[in-house]
């Protein structure tokens, strides 16, 4: 249940926000920096761990796709770290492994010490937990992450599961203590009380996640927000926001609203640890690369032109279908993930 406290946060989420903004800009240790040389990416503080990482990460998903082929893949994923792209994004279970074995053939390959490598399992119970994250390091040859999260975080009942006794949280923190993992978020798409939720059930359990990934593009501040509900919240206890479907796959940029770098843009513009894109081609890294080259903090009139723009097409949600539709939702169609 949502606090009555929590609730007077979440109607103040525009002005917190915007603060949040603000502060992120402002504060040396926070800010984004640009790296000397050829480097051409800016790092970030990735909340209360003192990492630094890239503020754009390479997505997990679009390097397993079966139309990209895995020497293509490798290739991109190596020139991205060598271009300055540290974050590297997976789970256990895109493309069937795939993406987590074309990441661990780059590793193998000396990569491993440059990035700051995370992956998801969709696990609920100990057991299944458990066994995900070793097949996860098993496929990405390594034997330990960075970051280890609960994947689709999407059901009002995952944060009790997760939570309960012989849950998936036990498996976590087994795994951190043993050296697998060091640090444990939680992501999700559908719905910020869900989010919320998760939230509740680790202060009751006195758990601080160091991460949460969620949905963050120029659409979410209309419909079902996460911008508003959850990224004011997570700032606030000092938790690391990691954004995702800055394009929403292809739906945001087919409204025809904004342009790929004006997305890139607004999303970069928030006070997050970094925003996950998809890259599955060389001109999506190279667009990556140009939102990063040429961006500076926006105005308040330049965000508020980019949301009115966007604001008609997005009150339905029809562009963020991972919210109102079950297209995204890997779990829904394969139960058996969860355990």
């Amino acid at each position: 249940m949502v606090s009555i406290n929590r609730r007077a946060f979440v109607r103040t989420a525009g002005t917190a926000i915007g603060a949040a903004v603000a502060s992120h800009w402002l504060n040396p240790e926070a800010r984004a920096e640009t790296n000397a040389g050829s480097n051409e990416m800016i790092y970030r503080t990735l909340g209360r761990t003192g990492e630094r990482v890239s503020a754009i990460g390479l997505g997990g998903w679009h390097i397993g796709k079966s139309e990209l082929s895995e020497e293509d893949a490798i290739q991109l994923i190596r020139q991205a770290i060598d271009r300055g792209i540290t974050f590297m994004d997976n789970s256990w279970d895109y493309n069937d492994g795939a993406s987590e074995l074309r990441m661990g053939k780059v590793l193998a390959g000396g990569y491993r010490n440059k990035v700051f490598l995370m992956s998801k399992i969709d696990g609920r119970t100990k057991a299944a937990a458990a066994k995900q994250i070793d097949e996860s390091l098993l496929r990405l040859r390594t034997d330990r992450v960075d970051l280890m999260q609960f994947h689709e975080v999407i059901h009002l009942d995952d944060p009790d599961r997760i939570f309960a006794e012989g849950g998936g949280m036990e498996a976590m923190l087994e795994a951190q203590k043993a050296g697998k993992l060091r640090f444990i978020g939680f992501t999700g798409h559908k719905d910020p009380y869900v989010h919320l939720r998760m939230l509740d059930h680790a202060r009751a359990h006195n758990l601080h996640f160091d991460t949460v990934q969620m949905p963050l593009n120029v659409m979410d501040a209309h419909f079902r927000s996460f911008t508003h509900e959850v990224l004011p919240v997570v700032i606030s206890e000092g938790i690391a926001p990691l954004g995702m479907k800055c394009f929403g796959d292809h739906y945001i940029l087919a409204s025809n609203t904004v342009t790929p770098i004006e997305a890139l843009h607004y999303c970069l513009n928030l006070p997050t640890a970094t925003q996950i894109t998809g890259i599955d081609s060389q001109q999506v890294l190279d667009q990556a690369f140009e939102a990063v080259r040429t961006f500076k903090p926006l105005s308040q009139a330049e965000v508020a032109s980019l949301l009115d723009r966007t604001k008609t097409a997005a009150l339905t949600g029809l562009y963020e279908r991972y919210k109102t539709s079950a297209q995204f939702d890997g779990t829904s169609r394969n139960a058996q993930f969860l355990g």
